[in-house]
C-alpha cells in the first residue's frame, strides 16, 4: 500500500479517556524516518507522546487542535533525547505554553542546546520511573534503559492498556510502503529485526524491561517507529523480543576483535 495522508485514529478510548495516533504526511517520508506522535486525552486535558522533529510540528498542531485547544495540553512526554524526539520543542513550548515536559533525569541539562527558553517547566522522571498525572488518571513511566537510549523510558496508560514503548517495536517501512496496523507480524517483524538487533545494548536490558511490561494487562503496544500492534500482534512481539539472539554490545566485541586481531 502507498504512504498516503492519514487523518489523525483514536487507537483505543474508555468513556471520555482517549489514546489518539496524530496522523501521517506522505512528504515527511522523504526529509527523514517516518515517526509516530501520540496524545493521551483524559477529560478536557491532554498529553503529547514524543513530538517530534521540527519538520512534523505543523502537522501535529494541526491535528492535536482538532481535538483540544492548545491550552489545553498540559504535558509532554519524552521517551529519551534523539531529535526525532525532541527536536520541535521550542516550537512546543511556544504553542503548548501549559505544557510540563516530562523526560529523564539525564537529558534536563541538554534540552537548553535545542534553544528553548529558562522558563521551561520540566518534571526530571528519576531512574526507577513512576506515575504522571493527568485529568482525573495517571499514566506510568516506564524504565526503559539502555533500549536503546540510557535514560529511556516507555509509558503505560492502564484506561485504554496501551503501552507506549517508544523506539522498541520500531520498523524502518521501505520506500512507499506504510500501514498502521501490524497485522502480518512475521512479516513485519522482519521489518523490526535489523533496528533491533543494532540499536538495543544487551539482553540483560531487554530483560530488565519486560520483567516489568509482561505483568501489566497489555492489549496495544504503540511503537514511535513503525506499526502499531494490536491483541496477538502485541502479545507475539513480547516473545520475539525474547527470540533475540543479537544486540548492540555484540556489534562492539566484533568491532574490537577487527581492531585487536591484527
Amino acid at each position: 500500500m502507498g504512504i498516503r495522508v492519514r487523518k489523525p485514529y483514536v487507537v483505543a478510548e474508555r468513556g471520555s479517556h482517549r489514546f489518539v495516533w496524530l496522523g501521517l504526511d506522505e512528504a515527511e517520508a522523504e526529509r527523514g524516518v517516518l515517526t509516530n506522535q501520540y496524545m493521551v486525552i483524559d477529560s478536557d486535558e491532554a498529553m503529547l507522546l514524543d513530538p517530534g522533529g521540527h519538520y512534523v510540528f505543523e502537522r501535529v498542531y494541526r491535528n492535536v487542535t482538532s481535538f483540544v485547544d492548545p491550552s489545553r495540553v498540559r504535558a509532554v512526554f519524552f521517551t529519551h533525547q534523539d531529535p526525532d524526539v525532541v527536536g520541535s520543542l521550542v516550537l512546543v513550548h511556544e504553542f503548548f505554553p501549559n505544557a510540563r515536559i516530562y523526560v529523564s533525569k539525564l537529558w534536563t541539562r541538554f534540552l537548553p542546546h535545542l534553544g528553548v527558553s529558562s522558563d521551561l517547566d520540566i518534571v526530571e522522571v528519576p531512574d526507577e520511573g513512576g506515575e504522571i498525572p493527568l485529568g482525573g488518571s495517571s499514566l506510568l513511566a516506564i524504565p526503559a534503559h539502555f533500549l536503546h537510549s540510557p535514560g529511556n523510558f516507555t509509558l503505560y496508560d492502564p484506561l485504554t492498556k496501551v503501552l507506549f514503548s517508544g523506539d522498541i517495536g520500531a520498523a524502518v517501512f521501505p520506500k512507499g510502503v506504510w500501514y498502521l496496523f501490524a497485522e502480518d507480524f512475521d512479516k513485519h517483524a522482519e521489518l523490526m529485526r535489523p533496528f533491533h538487533e543494532r540499536y538495543l545494548a544487551c539482553r540483560e536490558a531487554l530483560e530488565a524491561w519486560l520483567s516489568i511490561v509482561e505483568r501489566l494487562d497489555i492489549e496495544v503496544i504503540a511503537p514511535q517507529h513503525g506499526a502499531i500492534m494490536v491483541g496477538d500482534s502485541a502479545r507475539r512481539f513480547l516473545e520475539w523480543l525474547r527470540s533475540l539472539n543479537k544486540f548492540g554490545i555484540d556489534v562492539v566485541r566484533e568491532v574490537a576483535r577487527r581492531w585487536t586481531s591484527s
